[in-house]
């Protein structure tokens, strides 16, 4: 089983060699909190192969609800768009769509992503990226005090309340998942 260690944002802890985690080993995500002062957890795991967002909320002992992937999708009118959703659920493109208003969306190739958003596939978070793209947060996020997302690396995840992330992020609420 993989370790966990919580911590908080302004905290320096050892890692598995007993080595302390350096502060330059926080992502742009991080940083991007820590510039605005705003209070937020991390969790580091080892991240194993094919692990999925459902294997994550399950090593964080979290209900899949509350832990939030981050999708990147191109409009049909080119524009990119973030959408945040429970690990367990999958985006409905068609109500994406409506969400931000363009006729169809469709999800960013994984080769792509890198160079749009400065993230990579599974580690991409909304904070941080290259530019700010409209984002959407599934409605669902707001029965949660905090919500559980990519800290921007896999293997690092950031626990930070929807007001907080709005700071941040500017988004929308809607409902932009499968039923």
């Amino acid at each position: 089983m993989n370790d966990i260690v919580l911590l908080s944002y302004s905290q320096i802890v050892p890692d598995e060699s007993g080595d302390t985690m350096a502060k330059d080993n926080k992502t742009n995500a991080m940083r991007k909190l820590d510039s605005m002062k705003i209070p937020y957890t991390e969790y580091y795991y080892e991240v194993t192969e094919g692990m999925t967002g459902l294997d994550t909320a399950r090593l964080l002992g979290q209900e899949p609800q509350r832990v939030f992937k981050t999708l990147v999708t191109e409009g049909r009118s080119g524009e990119h768009y973030v959408f945040l959703i429970p690990v367990a659920e999958e985006l409905d493109l068609k109500k994406a769509a409506a969400a931000v208003g363009e006729k169809s969306v469709a999800m960013l190739k994984s080769k792509d992503l890198l160079g749009l958003t400065g993230y990579i596939h599974g580690g991409c978070s909304p904070i941080g990226m290259k530019k700010l793209f409209c984002t959407v947060l599934h409605s669902s996020a707001s029965d949660f005090e905090t919500i559980i997302f990519s800290g921007g690396k896999r293997g690092f995840q950031i626990c930070l309340s929807p007001a907080d992330l709005k700071k941040v992020v500017p988004y929308r609420f809607a409902d932009i998942i499968r039923t």
